[in-house]
């Protein structure tokens, strides 16, 4: 039965406080579920650590976000909790997520309402940039170039994103509106976006430059770094093709459709 019909089934409303989930947000279920999917299959997940939500309300307290425990490549549109960043019994229910998503999410989601969408992962090569003493991306290719003075960097490292810990990196990512990307140190990295294709796409990306970079590094030769001025100019050639996300989040989809179509369920 696709998410669709489940609908229909069960109708739509707020969330039933015995652990059920409504299944509205159709779309924007698929989505995530289709993120969560590619995430394994680049090999830039966690088992079953690191979470992603996606903003559902005007005011962004409102937010889809993975269960507790289940791994990336089994999450489907159905399985996605709603959760209220503002509603204090959120870690009382039967279906609780894991308190440092609670944390982190719930932060950033209460202070940056331009964060519709945050993906936050320990993928390899990011977390290796994480936990450098100099964390900054310098452009030495196009990749790299995207996020040229995009990316601000927390070196306040002080446990697993709880409390303090939680608030310190939703207060970086509200006062860096125009920086979509977080460089944990000594833990990983968090992505902000406005929508899942674009979250995921600055998050794969930036996975790339990442690679490319500590490939480089790791010849122990000088890197080729280019001027700001043309480091800026391939960033903003990146921002002025706003389709690109859609379009790669359309043909992964398309062939999650053809080999895992449960996905969507």
């Amino acid at each position: 039965m696709s998410i669709v019909d489940m609908q229909g089934a069960r109708g739509s409303g707020p969330d039933d406080h015995d652990g059920r989930r409504n299944l509205d947000h159709v779309e924007d279920r698929v989505d995530l579920a289709c993120a969560f999917r590619w995430t394994v299959r680049h090999n830039m997940h966690e088992g079953i650590a690191n979470h992603f939500s996606l903003a559902v309300s005007e005011d962004g307290s409102r937010f889809l976000m993975n269960p507790n425990g289940r791994h990336f490549s089994r999450i489907r549109a159905s399985d996605l909790l709603v959760i209220d960043a503002n509603d204090p019994e959120t870690m009382d229910r039967p279906d609780a997520p894991d308190p440092t998503a609670w944390w982190l999410h719930g932060a950033i989601h209460r202070q940056a309402k331009h964060a519709r969408c945050l993906m936050h992962v320990h993928s390899k090569y990011a977390t290796v940039l994480a936990c450098l003493e100099d964390s900054r991306m310098p452009a030495i290719d196009q990749t790299t170039m995207r996020y040229h003075n995009r990316i601000a960097i927390d070196d306040g490292f002080d446990g697993m994103g709880l409390g303090d810990e939680a608030e310190r990196f939703a207060r970086l990512v509200r006062d860096n509106p125009d920086k979509p990307i977080l460089v944990m140190g000594n833990h990983g990295v968090m992505v902000v976006g406005r929508s899942v294709a674009e979250t995921f796409d600055l998050m794969y990306y930036f996975e790339r430059g990442c690679r490319t970079l500590i490939t480089a590094m790791m010849t122990g030769r000088d890197l080729r770094v280019v001027s700001d001025e043309v480091a800026e100019k391939t960033a903003r050639q990146w921002e002025e093709q706003p389709d690109l996300p859609e379009m790669h989040l359309r043909e992964l989809k398309a062939i999650l459709d053809a080999e895992e179509p449960d996905y969507r369920n």
